[in-house]
């Protein structure tokens, strides 16, 4: 049963086995809260929209055609949620200054820490959009094809925005640094 493709498992929730929604769970639930998290810095926020992702996939499983990635349509199904999040909330994305755990006037002490601490505040200085497709690209792992869809964009777009973002990412990240 966990050979099954999430296609092949979310073609089956469709028809009615919503006992197969579980082992899609099991299987997306870190990428997705990865995805919410880096997007909003807010653990219960995060996890509350992880939880309204996949109740929305039950909801409106008749959608899900199957003929095209599971996972480009859970991000579709993500961002919509996100932006529901952002419209009732009323505000962007919070500072992803710190990681958690990290104490706001402490520095770290590693150096390797210390790089990882100020990415992280250089990637909650981007904005919104650049900050989702480079959180797409390299924490996700999405491939170009799989953002394109997601973003209702080319991939030749998808490219260009990345090299864009990955640009600013480095200049805040610079700034930063000095």
């Amino acid at each position: 049963m966990n050979s099954l493709t999430d296609n092949a498992l979310m073609l089956k929730v469709k028809a009615g086995d919503l006992d197969r929604m579980g082992l899609l769970f099991e299987r997306h639930y870190k990428p997705l809260f990865g995805f919410l998290y880096r997007m909003t810095a807010d653990r219960e926020s995060s996890e509350d929209m992880v939880q309204n992702v996949f109740l929305r996939m039950l909801k409106y499983r008749h959608t899900f055609k199957g003929n095209g990635e599971f996972r480009t349509w859970m991000y579709h199904l993500a961002r919509n949620v996100l932006n529901d999040h952002h419209k009732g909330n009323k505000r962007h994305a919070a500072p992803l200054a710190q990681e958690p755990g990290d104490v706001a006037d402490e520095a770290p002490e590693n150096t390797m820490e210390e790089q990882v601490h100020l990415l992280n505040r250089a990637l909650n200085k981007l904005s919104d959009e650049n900050r989702e497709i480079l959180v797409l690209s390299r924490y996700q792992e999405l491939a170009y094809r799989e953002i394109a869809q997601i973003l209702d964009i080319s991939e030749a777009n998808v490219r260009v925005r990345i090299h864009r973002a990955m640009v600013q990412l480095k200049s805040a990240y610079l700034k930063l640094a000095d």
